[in-house]
């Protein structure tokens, strides 16, 4: 392992650049404000999202009254608000004290990170099935559909989220879809993030009878090649469970553990 693949150097790049990142152009309808060491980010796809650095310096009371602050925030305006915590975070009890301020832990992931350069490779897909990078309404409404077969769920907030993106910053991000013939087998999208050395791939899930024939691998070299080519150093991904075996085969190192936690508006 080289010196630029050692954890612990990968994870304090990772907390230096990463940690308080924004959207850059901000797209329509989104705000950032700053409360002490925390971000607040609303109007994204999906409610809003409060990061950080670190709070491991403030006192019990005042980290208990910070979590309050956003909660309240968030009522106030009947949407519910994902904190984003990392698992090396401090205290060690700020999982307790968010459980007990109303948020709820969902599915934790691997943040993992490799190099790009190694991983620009010609992808390499399964007969019939084709990559090609969108930017259409109609494509991304095809890979609503997609992710919504693959997971039983409304994920109608990402052809809302990924179509003002594209409109605030056409070069902030590439979205890519496999297909077989008129199908949208998987998708996956890059995030080239400004004044890093980051570019993180979001995305990845593949229709069922799809999987297991290496298009999660192709998609990830297609976009690591559009990385390289603007001169990111690293990939970043949180990766599910699923992904994160495949991720690991191909070089990138886990670093630490992020789970989403939510709080939502009581429903009546």
């Amino acid at each position: 392992m080289t010196s630029e693949l050692d954890r612990d150097a990968l994870l304090r790049a990772y907390d230096t650049q990463l940690r308080s990142e924004t959207p850059d152009p901000l797209p329509e309808g989104v705000t950032v404000e700053h409360d002490g060491p925390v971000i607040r980010i609303s109007g994204l796809d999906h409610g809003g999202f409060v990061t950080y650095r670190d709070v491991s310096h403030l006192p019990g009371d005042e980290l208990d009254a910070l979590i309050a602050r956003q909660r309240d925030f968030y009522a106030a305006r009947g949407e519910q608000v994902e904190w984003k915590l990392r698992g090396h975070d401090k205290p060690a009890d700020l999982p307790e004290r968010l459980v007990a301020a109303g948020f709820v832990p969902e599915e934790l992931e691997a943040v993992v990170i490799g190099l790009a350069e190694p991983l620009a490779k010609p992808p390499v897909l399964p007969e019939g099935v084709t990559l090609r990078e969108v930017t259409e309404r109609a494509d991304l409404a095809r890979i609503v559909a997609m992710e919504e077969a693959v997971w039983q769920a409304d994920r109608s907030h990402l052809l809302s989220g990924l179509s003002r993106e594209i409109a605030a910053d056409p070069q902030g991000l590439t979205v890519v879809v496999a297909e077989a013939g008129d199908l949208v087998v998987s998708a996956g999208w890059v995030r080239y993030e400004k004044g890093t050395e980051f570019a993180g791939l979001w995305g990845g899930s593949t229709l069922e009878e799809w999987r297991g024939k290496g298009i999660y691998k192709a998609l990830v070299a297609h976009r690591a090649i559009r990385a390289v080519e603007r001169g990111y150093r690293y990939l970043q991904v949180d990766a599910s469970p699923d992904s994160r075996p495949i991720l690991e085969r191909l070089g990138l190192v886990t670093v630490t553990t992020t789970t989403p936690y939510i709080w939502s508006p009581p429903t009546a």
